[in-house]
């Protein structure tokens, strides 16, 4: 198996790979007294999606012990968006205690989308995600307050909206008004495939645009973000597990005959992969810096 992990009923813990961790419960986020658990300064990760402004995620920091919010979904308002890997230098907990990790198809497409730009310019493009269901959805036909999602998730292919595209602007203000975005969710339980249909400024070949996204992989900032694949029997189990935020898929790579318009296929792992990336975040907040080898 890949762990070990139960539940110790009378410490309130669970033991993950022999490693205890304590499980506090209260009415509401100010409530917890994390000093009581030798907790002090702590980087609370919030991934109930209750809260997604300020306001809301502020309740965390009235908390004794607390100092830093991460959010794993596009925040609200002012709220810095983080891919990290692409602006995290930008940021720091010195002063802004409140941050946004975004999603994890911002976290898969905005690596390439800073790519591509840098390189080749785009004009304008549309992101279609083949999403795996989520928590949002309904697992049997039922009533959710957004249109399609009520229907079963793991029996029907389900369009919805994906704040994919706004969240680029947040990070890429000059991509704003440039791109459009939609979701499929899936029945798969993990793992999605963002498509990057892009109308670029300078003519492109395959092997140019596979050759910019390779050495990305490769060299540079974004060697933990962006993984690529050589494989022709690629398909999205094979990318349970990857820590890369997307792994691009050279050979459905294509181009326009007038070298003008592409399409990037990009694979992530929306749960583990993401994970990851929040991981680095919070690491980058909290000062930790280490050798990174690979």
């Amino acid at each position: 198996g890949l762990g070990d992990v139960y539940k110790r009923q009378e410490s309130g813990s669970i033991v993950i790979n022999g490693h205890k961790v304590k499980m506090i419960s209260a009415q509401s986020p100010s409530e917890v007294d994390y000093t009581e658990y030798g907790i002090n300064d702590a980087i609370i990760i919030d991934n109930t999606g209750v809260w997604r402004d300020e306001e809301g995620l502020g309740e965390h920091l009235k908390a004794k012990g607390s100092d830093v919010v991460i959010l794993t979904a596009p925040g609200k308002g002012d709220i810095p968006n983080i891919v990290y890997g692409v602006n995290h230098q930008s940021y720091n907990a010195s002063k802004q205690k409140i941050f946004s990790a975004a999603s994890c198809t911002t976290n898969a497409i905005v690596p390439v989308i800073q790519v591509i730009q840098g390189a080749l310019g785009i004009e304008q493009g549309h992101i279609e995600t083949v999403h795996a269901y989520t928590n949002d959805q309904n697992l049997l036909d039922n009533y959710h307050k957004k249109s399609r999602r009520g229907r079963g998730a793991p029996v029907n292919m389900v369009i919805t909206e994906t704040g994919a595209g706004k969240a680029v602007t947040k990070i890429f203000p000059d991509m704003k008004g440039k791109l459009t975005s939609n979701a499929v969710r899936v029945p798969v339980a993990n793992v999605s495939l963002a498509i990057l249909s892009l109308q670029v400024n300078q003519k492109t070949t395959v092997e140019e645009v596979n050759n910019l996204l390779r050495n990305a992989s490769l060299y540079g900032d974004l060697v933990e973000q962006i993984d690529f694949s050589v494989s022709e029997e690629l398909v999205s189990s094979d990318v349970v597990g990857n820590s890369h935020g997307c792994e691009i898929d050279s050979k459905a790579t294509i181009v326009s005959e007038d070298g003008k318009r592409i399409v990037i296929y990009a694979w992530y792992d929306n749960e583990y992969g993401y994970t990851c990336q929040v991981v680095r975040l919070a690491k980058h907040l909290a000062g930790v810096r280490r050798l990174i080898y690979y």
